[in-house]
């Protein structure tokens, strides 16, 4: 599932094509996919431009011109490839929005949707998801009060959207390997240095894995370099029975509360 440096990288990339474009047309393959009708969603937006893309954990938001937004979740396994029709991906797309030559393709969203709401359905959408960990409001002491009187896994919290917005499975994972905490530790037992260690680590690996593109499996677009490129950078995630590459021992691979785990035995402890 697309977390938040795979969102941001998209918000990005997004910024850069499509702002103040007017929506030439649009395409709906799968009706369930957004939350009216296909034929009014599609001449609400023909004609509509977008002026700002915002990042809210792992949503996106399109604000357009006259105050509507179009809220992103792309759940599991949804991408977005954005180019003329010429270089249309070899994909299912569940919706095509057209800004001129170009079209943005949203796919694999058979999970995932893109609604068309108001300032204050958006806002209520968003209205129990945690607060941002890059944020430059989130401190070390924040981070710490936001654990304070919490109980459970620390994977359990590090992907609970109502306590820390945007983290997932896979960061998840790569957090607590950075931190060098098992993603099973209880969070009520974890002392106030390990706690400052797995501040650390959630800035670092979020800042690092967004600079260089997230772990998506496909380009953004034709010429695109960046997206992805964190596939071959994670040092757990997806490498059970593969050798650690901090202390040689063995990533394995199990599972904590239905979610697949990926941890080295030997250099991460409880606390």
């Amino acid at each position: 599932m697309p977390e938040f440096p795979e969102m941001e990288n998209y918000r990005m990339l997004l910024g850069q094509h499509i702002i103040n474009i007017p929506i030439t047309a649009v395409t709906v393959n799968r009706e369930k996919s957004i939350n009216m009708d296909a034929d009014a969603f599609a001449k609400a937006l023909v004609g509509a431009r977008v002026v700002y893309v915002e990042r809210r954990a792992k949503h996106l938001l399109f604000h357009l011109h006259d105050g509507r937004r179009l809220l992103l979740h792309l759940m599991l396994g949804g991408l977005l490839y954005y180019g003329p029709e010429s270089e249309r991906p070899d994909r299912t797309t569940q919706v095509e929005i057209a800004f001129g030559d170009n079209l943005l393709y949203f796919m694999g969203l058979r999970l995932g949707y893109l609604h068309l709401l108001s300032v204050k359905e958006s806002e209520a959408a968003m209205g129990k998801l945690g607060p941002e960990l890059l944020d430059r409001r989130m401190t070390a002491e924040r981070f710490a009060e936001l654990l304070r009187g919490r109980r459970g896994a620390l994977k359990s919290l590090l992907v609970n959207q109502q306590v820390m917005a945007g983290i997932g499975n896979c960061y998840a994972d790569e957090i607590a390997f950075e931190a060098r905490l098992l993603p099973s530790a209880l969070v009520q037992n974890l002392s106030p240095e390990a706690v400052g260690r797995l501040y650390d680590s959630v800035r670092k690996v979020l800042t690092e894995a967004t600079e260089i593109g997230g772990y998506m499996e496909m380009p953004f677009m034709a010429g695109d370099t960046v997206t992805g490129r964190y596939n071959d950078c994670c040092k757990v995630y997806d490498r059970g029975g593969e050798p650690c590459l901090r202390d040689g021992g063995t990533i394995v691979k199990t599972e904590l509360s239905g979610r697949k785990v990926f941890y080295c035995p030997e250099c991460q402890h409880e606390g």
